[in-house]
């Protein structure tokens, strides 16, 4: 059975009257999806930006509100939110997005949705509406809610409202790609830029088409007149002690570039996608993991996000077997894309506290915990 409130008040009604709940916003993320029972809480009909003061740079919206929606009416002022919210064209939701801790290529230079996420308003477990944070950048007064609901997939409770920050857009991108016979020098650059005082916009790597050496992604933004010089700047930053790579200027393709990987495009569509958590020197060791593994992936925010494209085998095996490699590398992978089932892979360090959370929010268990 499928609910789908109009409101708010609906959703707190929903949520009073039915034992088992999980919450949806567009269905673009079918990874987070759970296997098991409980009726779903379809929130997309609580859709609508509520107020956006673009001279304060903040926007108020319903969670089912898309992404694209927000995206389009933040262009109308020259703003955007700069953590580049994923799967856009997919239909993903306000809600979603910050239930999943959904965050683009582009949080690399600002932070992602939980730097973003200014309050929050979320039916709990208990059936009540519940309000955290405050409408205004600069706010120290009470528990932080918001940031609590980033990434709680759900478990916690059902996002009906969001409020957010956003920033002025860049005037213009520039890309600069770089390709490297070995993973060791490319993620000596890495670790080089992260480092340095350029100002990346995003910092992905990943293996090269050929499955020979790596491909390294730059991304630049700010006024056009200016990208061509930093973009020399960057390339001759990374030219000089290090070696060993060559660079090539992409610019005229660096909004098809950046929108394939906003999109994950560049996933099979025989794969599911999880996104792990990791640093750029943990890269080395899941690499060695992945030799033999037809295995697509690309690293991002500078080395420090892995997404993963796993090839589902039947059965459901290939599950178990991405759990045990992530556990052995004591990791954590959270899937986004592909059939449903567990709600996490590998290791999870922070159940302790999530439990007391969930307890505190969800006292009656009606939310699915996955």
């Amino acid at each position: 059975m499928t609910l789908r409130p109009a409101n708010p008040e609906e959703a707190q009604e929903a949520v009073r009257t039915h034992s088992r709940v999980w919450p949806r916003g567009g269905g673009s993320k079918t990874g987070l999806t759970p296997d098991q029972g409980g009726e779903v809480l379809d929130l997309s009909g609580l859709s609508g930006v509520i107020e956006y003061a673009p001279e304060e740079y903040t926007f108020t919206a319903l969670a089912g509100t898309r992404v694209s929606e927000v995206a389009a009416l933040l262009a109308e002022r020259g703003q955007y939110l700069p953590f580049d919210p994923i799967l856009a064209r997919r239909g993903a939701t306000l809600g979603g997005t910050v239930a999943a801790g959904a965050n683009g290529p582009g949080r690399q230079r600002y932070g992602g949705v939980r730097d973003f996420l200014l309050a929050v308003r979320f039916v709990d477990g208990a059936g009540n509406l519940i309000r955290g944070g405050a409408k205004v950048v600069k706010n120290a007064a009470g528990f932080d809610l918001p940031k609590l609901m980033v990434g709680s997939r759900g478990r916690l409770g059902a996002l009906v409202e969001l409020t957010f920050k956003v920033f002025p857009a860049p005037e213009a991108y520039a890309t600069l790609a770089l390709d490297y016979p070995h993973l060791d020098a490319a993620l000596a650059d890495v670790v080089r830029l992260l480092t340095s005082s350029l100002e990346l916009h995003a910092l992905d790597l990943e293996p090269a088409e050929t499955n020979h050496g790596w491909k390294l992604w730059m991304r630049l933004g700010g006024l056009a007149e200016a990208l061509p010089a930093r973009i020399e700047r960057a390339r001759g930053f990374l030219l000089g002690p290090s070696g060993g790579a060559t660079a090539a200027d992409v610019t005229a393709t660096d909004e098809v570039l950046w929108q394939t990987v906003k999109e994950l495009d560049w996933v099979p569509p025989d794969c599911a996608l999880v996104k792990i958590p990791l640093t750029p020197r943990r890269i080395p060791a899941l690499e060695a993991r992945l030799q033999g593994v037809a295995a697509s992936r690309r690293y991002s925010a500078g080395g420090n996000v892995a997404w993963l494209a796993w090839p589902v085998s039947a059965g459901g095996a290939w599950t178990a077997d991405l759990d045990r490699l992530l556990i052995d590398l004591d990791l954590s992978g959270l899937p986004f894309l592909g059939p449903p089932g567990k709600g996490r892979l590998g290791v999870d360090p922070g159940s302790p506290l999530a439990r007391r959370v969930k307890q505190a929010l969800d006292p009656h268990a009606r939310f699915l915990d996955f």
